[in-house]
């Protein structure tokens, strides 16, 4: 009976705490990796380092001059030197740590065995980035922070930025139109595209700028956000007459530029410029950003009139894409399927979209149309997305760097109470009044009485 109780009371507590460990690991990965995961790896990584660096082939042979003072008042072994450790720095989602990289490495040695850290360290993974020359940093992630994503709480944004996802890394993913003016995101149905498009209106809505949409799937998608649109054609046909309108705003901003340019003589060197940024403030054009959603409905034809206008819309769409940027247009392409097959204009299309985001695609030649041209290895990566992870996609630009990413939800409600309350930031721009939705009143409902009356009998 006493060994009984004894058990009880040493193994009870022991369960209970092991059983509540598991469940916040499982459910609350979050709060795990703060109490229990962060001491455990920082002390598996401060115990083990020089060991694990050995093993993954990532040390050096030491000085002549360090073996000398080492023989000289040691009798202990000379090892080889690992790089040099900086200091950890816990985070909410894991650990980083800089290290000084040995003479004669470089970064892509410490890459090729991320791996090996990983297991090693007991982490979820390892990512390798550059800092300076010799120097890079160690990001240890503690969960898989796609899982459930909850995006940092210190975010740098700014205007024409965006932070729209998390990266596998746990850092934001930032869109930023001025660096990467056009892009071009694909997804199948139920994959997330419709909430990454979600995440961009409402980020943007909040900024000065003037939001045009060209929805042909009758605007299901974008008329919801119809209050801080400036512009919206719902089908090919509005399409037809919306887009030369934006080329001529584009032509007209370029004429505004050319007598920026105009060179007198008492004109500063600094105020030559080539782009609306270079204006001065108050004669700078507000910029404008393109949505074009289901893009394959604009090269779908069925008659030879249809092709006739399939043909001017791509090429408006292309030129605004070479020359948009500099006239601060930028283009927001998506669709479900994209691929040369759509017609005559469509690669060329894809070769000015800089960045590409690839959700679940129900074929391989979108994955490739996306990504194949930038980065071979992440079709494959967009291929393996599942159906059970919507949201999570695969982001890379022309630079061939690739990475996957993941939009937390937000509800279509919520979305588009944004643009109504950010509907008195609608620039005023009177080439596109023939265009701007109309926005329904909504019915203001009669405040329901406290108490009931009840009526008086005489």
């Amino acid at each position: 009976m006493t060994d009984l109780t004894t058990l009880l009371e040493v193994g009870g507590p022991l369960a209970a705490l092991g059983g509540g460990a598991a469940y916040t690991r499982a459910k609350h990965p979050a709060v795990y990796w703060s109490t229990v995961g962060l001491p455990i790896s920082t002390a598996r990584l401060l115990g083990s380092y020089s060991s694990v660096m050995e093993a993954c082939g990532l040390t050096v042979a030491p000085s002549r001059l360090r073996v000398l003072a080492i023989k000289a008042t040691t009798n202990r072994e000379v090892r080889p030197v690992p790089p040099r450790r900086g200091l950890i720095r816990p985070t909410s989602t894991g650990l980083r740590i800089r290290l000084r990289l040995a003479p004669g490495q470089e970064p892509a040695d410490v890459a090729a065995s991320a791996e090996r850290l990983r297991h090693a360290w007991g982490v979820h993974a390892v990512y390798v980035t550059t800092v300076k020359p010799g120097v890079v940093e160690l990001r240890l992630v503690g969960y898989d922070v796609l899982r459930r994503v909850r995006m940092p709480r210190k975010v740098a944004n700014g205007f024409l930025k965006v932070p729209v996802a998390l990266r596998e890394d746990a850092t934001p993913f930032v869109r930023d139109y001025r660096t990467i003016p056009h892009q071009l995101t694909l997804g199948a149905t139920l994959s997330g595209k419709s909430m990454y498009l979600r995440h961009l209106i409402a980020g943007l809505a909040r900024q000065p700028v003037a939001l045009v949409g060209i929805d042909c799937k009758r605007g299901v998608e974008l008329a919801p956000f119809a209050a801080r649109l400036s512009a919206l054609a719902t089908d090919p046909e509005q399409a037809a007459e919306l887009l030369p309108v934006l080329v001529k705003e584009m032509e007209d901003r370029y004429d505004l530029i050319k007598t920026r340019q105009g060179i007198a003589l008492d004109t500063p060197d600094e105020e030559i410029t080539s782009d609306i940024w270079g204006l001065p403030e108050k004669q700078r054009p507000v910029p404008i950003v393109l949505f074009v959603d289901e893009v394959a409905e604009l090269f779908l034809v069925a008659t030879r009139k249809d092709e006739e206008r399939r043909d001017e819309m791509v090429t408006q769409l292309i030129r605004l894409a070479q020359l948009g940027r500099a006239a601060g247009i930028y283009l927001e392409v998506c669709g479900q399927r994209f691929g040369a097959e759509l017609g005559k204009g469509a690669t060329m299309l894809r070769a000015q979209l800089t960045g590409r985001v690839c959700h679940r695609v129900n074929d391989e030649a979108s994955a490739k149309m996306a990504l194949g041209d930038i980065a071979p290895e992440a079709v494959y990566a967009a291929c393996a997305i599942a159906p059970e992870r919507p949201g999570l996609a695969v982001a890379g630009d022309t630079s061939g760097g690739w990475s996957r990413i993941r939009t937390p939800y937000l509800s279509l409600g919520d979305a588009a109470e944004t643009c109504r309350e950010s509907a008195y930031l609608v620039p005023n721009l009177p080439a596109l009044r023939p265009f701007r939705p109309d926005v329904p009143i909504r019915p203001v409902e009669a405040a329901t009485p406290a108490v009931l009356p009840h009526p008086v009998s005489d």
